[in-house]
């Protein structure tokens, strides 16, 4: 359950186009909020050190000092941690600034030097540290995905100054500080789109960062009202910006992912996009000019005959136009992902190594980890407070059933319900986000009164514990802090939509993951940060998640290679978008999905949640070996769908026959991933595939396979002796179920990778192995 419109249902299709052209695509703008806590991680000393983060002189004024406690060791004569803290500090008390419990237990404090060394010899004190300043990356998720000012990607392709991205979405608010062009040299003089003129937006708003401005929304300027646009425009393409928070929330530097980039706004939705606006958006993008494409939206996946949206990326593909888009937040239900055509790049969506814990406690003593962008600290010390269930629709929130009470919502609702919680008197409200097993995955969401959101884990102990007490009680604890580098990541968002594919089931999507929990990025002057109208707030930067956030973090990766190569197919910068992803979290662990199951002893992220994993431009800027394809090669695979000549014509009007599908099925089109069927009518599979070199040098590359121990991989050739720049290399892979094998249920789906590799270059695709006896 996650704060955002979900993908509307597309009428019963037809094959006629004219009817397509009414179809309303909701756009995926997946908003799924999440605040974070910031928190240091350091080498444990012994008990009477003080741990500082950074050696300077100590001042003989009083600073913050971290007090770390072990809260097993609290005496019994103090019924709560916070009373205990306070008799530590002495009639001072009132110097805590924070207090910690969750990841760790303690308190934060103003101290002199003197105080913090005698604290540190306080029964029950693990360690005292001596607050340092955090220049937390706001936009945090460049830095997670490994992009550093000084060397690697962004410098080697000058932060993609020039590229121009063409977004489809709800418009722009060109008045934030991450669409100033400070730095930038005119837009190349072959771009062709412009500023349009509009009541409400004046044309001479746009810049040397903002390069276009139309919308193709009835009655409408480009200007954003709802925040969606603003908000993955500047995440994939804003400019450098020295100070952004939300209520203080992920406070420091913002930046987009190519920074440097162009952004042409074409505004195509409101709260939800009609495929006649989206399509005239995209027209229009390609032929001013755009370099690639990004769209962030999504509806039920149609067959790509039935989907015009298909029809119009196809389109911007043959004339050379890198096209990304969200996979949707359907999740994690299987087979859900939307925009599943191989011209598409698809992306799902993960966390980042950032929190904003914040916790309930129970009435039996039972501590809840959830998250809150709830920006006004207390401690658990406030007293407990009756705990009451609501659907919270409206007319369920009376004064008579929830004054003074703590509101435990049951469908998921999100801050947009603390506004009628707050009309009927509620003290507070809890919600829970049903699809993340994770309390670290959850949105984080901006309440105007006391709550948070649990994950189904914690979701289901405080119904047991509603359950089994006749009055049950609650109380809330918020540091209102960013906790950064501590937790597991990347994690798949539990809400992000995965496969298999529902239309071509032997093309693997999503693609890849990126960051797309709780994303601060800028946001719409007209639009409140809880996206409620009773929400008089307004802010400059939002934190918001979905696999819309997801998408332009891909956009901005895709403008970083197309300035590195600005010879290269959108096939080639899918292909080491995919080949070089990180398929290990941050600790190099397997990632984690938290769309698994409470319980499930299988944790792990396949590729049918992940695609190939995480991108990591840095690698991808020198990937070695490339998978390309082209319009042709495409056309042959909608033939090998049996399409009819009429529905093919939807794509290639010039065409009057299918002349050739692709040998062996369509899992042999020229993609950088295998899905590989065992059927029941043959226990062998051969696939092919072509390689281009993309270096200069001679190079060779020898094969690693990973498959189940019951099916043989035999690569021919084994070795790649590839000289010549752009010297194109086929090879095939046998699948072989051996005899004997385990007896799999039909729709058991393994997991495997074929890589190429040499002491420079590892180009891996993930191999998905489907038994449908």
């Amino acid at each position: 359950m996650h704060s955002s419109t979900t993908a509307a249902t597309s009428p019963t299709h037809s094959s006629a186009m004219a009817s397509m052209t009414s179809i309303l695509l909701r756009c995926s703008l997946l908003v799924l909020l999440l605040v974070q806590s910031t928190h240091s991680s350091v080498t444990p000393q012994p008990k009477d050190a003080i741990a500082e983060e950074h050696k300077q002189p100590h001042p003989s004024s009083s600073s913050t000092y971290v007090v770390l406690t072990n809260h097993l060791a609290k005496p019994s004569k103090f019924d709560t941690l916070e009373r205990w803290y306070a008799s530590m500090v002495g009639k001072n008390s009132n110097r805590i600034r924070h207090t910690y419990s969750t990841v760790m237990h303690g308190f934060a404090v103003r101290l002199t030097d003197g105080e913090a060394q005698r604290m540190a010899t306080v029964p029950g004190v693990s360690r005292v540290y001596k607050d340092r300043v955090y220049h937390t990356q706001t936009t945090r998720s460049p830095w997670f995905m490994g992009l550093h000012d000084d060397f690697g990607a962004w410098p080697d392709a000058e932060f993609g100054d020039g590229v121009i991205i063409g977004f489809v979405d709800t418009g722009i608010w060109p008045e934030r500080a991450s669409f100033n062009d400070a730095g930038l040299s005119p837009v190349r003089s072959t771009w062709r789109g412009k500023c349009v003129d509009a009541p409400g937006f004046n044309a001479s708003l746009c810049n040397n960062k903002l390069v276009g401005a139309k919308s193709f929304v009835a009655f409408s300027s480009p200007r954003d009202i709802v925040g969606h646009g603003t908000h993955v425009a500047s995440t994939a393409a804003g400019s450098e910006v020295s100070s952004a928070d939300l209520f203080k929330f992920a406070g420091g530097r913002a930046s987009g992912v190519a920074r440097m980039a162009r952004i042409a706004m074409y505004k195509a939705c409101n709260r939800g996009c009609l495929t006649s606006d989206v399509v005239a958006a995209i027209d229009a993008a390609v032929s001013d000019g755009v370099d690639l494409i990004s769209m962030s939206l999504a509806s039920r996946p149609e067959p790509f005959y039935d989907d015009l949206l298909a029809v119009a990326t196809f389109g911007a593909e043959r004339r050379g136009v890198f096209v990304v888009l969200a996979g949707g937040n359907q999740g994690p239900e299987a087979s859900v992902i939307s925009n599943v055509a191989p011209w598409m790049t698809t992306v799902g969506a993960a966390t980042t190594d950032r929190v904003f814990p914040a916790t309930l406690w129970l009435g039996n003593g039972v501590v809840l980890a959830g998250q809150s962008l709830y920006n006004i600290p207390f401690s658990q010390g406030a007293g407990m407070v009756p705990l009451v269930g609501s659907s919270c629709g409206s007319d369920d929130l009376t004064p008579d059933k929830v004054m003074g009470k703590v509101v435990v919502c049951s469908d998921g609702a999100g801050a947009s319900a603390g506004f009628y919680v707050q009309r009927a008197g509620g003290a507070g409200m809890v919600s829970a986000d049903g699809t993340e097993r994770f309390w670290d995955s959850v949105m984080a969401q901006p309440f105007n009164l006391p709550g948070l959101l649990l994950s189904s884990t914690g979701a289901k102990k405080l119904d047991d514990y509603m359950t089994a007490v006749a009055y049950p009680v609650a109380s809330f604890a918020f540091t209102c802090d960013t906790v950064t580098g501590e937790n597991r990541a990347p994690m798949v968002a539990g809400f992000s939509s995965r496969g298999p594919n529902p239309i071509a089931p032997e093309i693997l999507k999503p693609d890849v993951i990126a960051p797309g929990v709780n994303i601060l990025a800028a946001w719409s002057g007209a639009a409140s940060p809880s996206r409620s109208d009773k929400d008089p707030r307004r802010v400059e930067y939002n934190i918001i998640s979905g696999t819309s956030m997801a998408c332009p973090h891909v956009a901005g990766a895709a403008a970083l290679i197309k300035k590195r190569h600005g010879g290269w197919t959108p096939a080639m910068i899918r292909s080491v978008l995919m080949t070089t992803a990180g398929p290990l979290d941050k600790d190099g662990r397997d990632i984690v999905d938290s769309g698994s199951a409470v319980g499930a002893a299988n944790m792990g992220a396949t590729p049918l949640t992940a695609g190939a994993g995480l991108v990591l431009p840095r690698l991808a800027m020198d990937p070695g070996l490339v998978y390309d394809a082209g319009t042709q090669d495409y056309v042959d695979f909608l033939c090998t769908l049996n399409y009819t000549v009429e529905q093919m014509r939807q794509f290639v009007p010039e065409l009057t026959k299918c002349e050739r599908t692709i040998p062996g099925g369509v899992a042999n089109l020229n993609y950088p991933s295998f899905v590989v069927v065992f059927d029941g009518r043959t226990s062998v599979r051969t696939v092919t595939r072509t390689v281009t070199k993309v270096l200069a040098r001679p190079e060779s590359y020898n094969v690693t396979v990973a498959a189940p121990d019951d099916v043989k991989v035999t690569v021919t050739p084994a070795t790649l002796e590839l000289k010549r720049p752009k010297e194109k290399m086929s090879y095939t892979v046998e699948f072989r179920a051996m005899a004997g094998a385990k007896v799999r249920p039909a729709g058991t789906w393994d997991f495997g990778h074929i890589a190429w590799e040499n002491r420079e270059h590892r180009v891996r695709s993930p191999v998905a192995f489907k038994w449908d006896n």
